[in-house]
């Protein structure tokens, strides 16, 4: 179990999006451990990126966003799903975090399934708030260190044989930019 350690987010946003790929998200719950390997990713910077959450300035939702690396950010959006980052940048960059858009279920299927109000496990963790959902990942998380050995964190994985670029999804902003990132087999 090979957990990421904070040197691996300590780069380019851009960078940790792409080679975060592979890896495998761990979630406990209770005695119940589920996991899955990372497929997809979207990067999101800070001065240079006006479709992140840091872009205009600090606040209260977006403040770990400005601190120490390898920290989980979740947020709540559209007023209904939870999103989950983890912080990266390059320590010359203020803000930046790696938005985990979808995985690839491993283990603790049926208990995703149960989470998810048993999707069809082809939808099971194929969008962010799909992936949080089936991994129950909520507020409380925020701020979670997942270089630790805890309910939550990212461990060494598998290494993928291609990766796609192309723009992100569901912005307005920034849209030139190919920052979402996906294996393909």
């Amino acid at each position: 179990m090979n957990i990421l350690p904070r040197e691996f987010y300590l780069r380019d946003t851009v960078t940790v999006a792409k080679n975060i790929l592979g890896k495998k998200i761990i979630r406990r719950i209770g005695t119940k451990t589920i996991s899955g390997i990372i497929t997809e990713t979207e990067a999101y910077r800070h001065m240079d990126d006006p479709a992140s959450h840091a872009f205009r300035k600090i606040t209260e939702r977006n403040k770990v966003m400005f601190g120490q690396v390898g920290i989980a950010y979740v947020y709540f959006t559209y007023g209904m799903h939870y999103c989950f980052n983890v912080v990266a940048r390059n320590p010359k960059i203020a803000a930046g975090a790696v938005l985990i858009r979808a995985i690839e279920p491993e283990k603790g299927i049926e208990e995703m399934l149960k989470n998810r109000n048993n999707a069809k496990l082809k939808d099971l963790t194929n969008g962010p708030a799909k992936l949080a959902q089936a991994l129950q990942i909520t507020k409380e998380h925020y701020g979670l260190d997942l270089t630790k050995n805890s309910k939550l964190y990212i461990s060494e994985g598998v290494k993928p044989r291609k990766i796609v670029a192309s723009p992100r999804i569901g912005i307005k902003e920034a849209t030139d930019k190919l920052w979402n990132f996906k294996i393909k087999n």
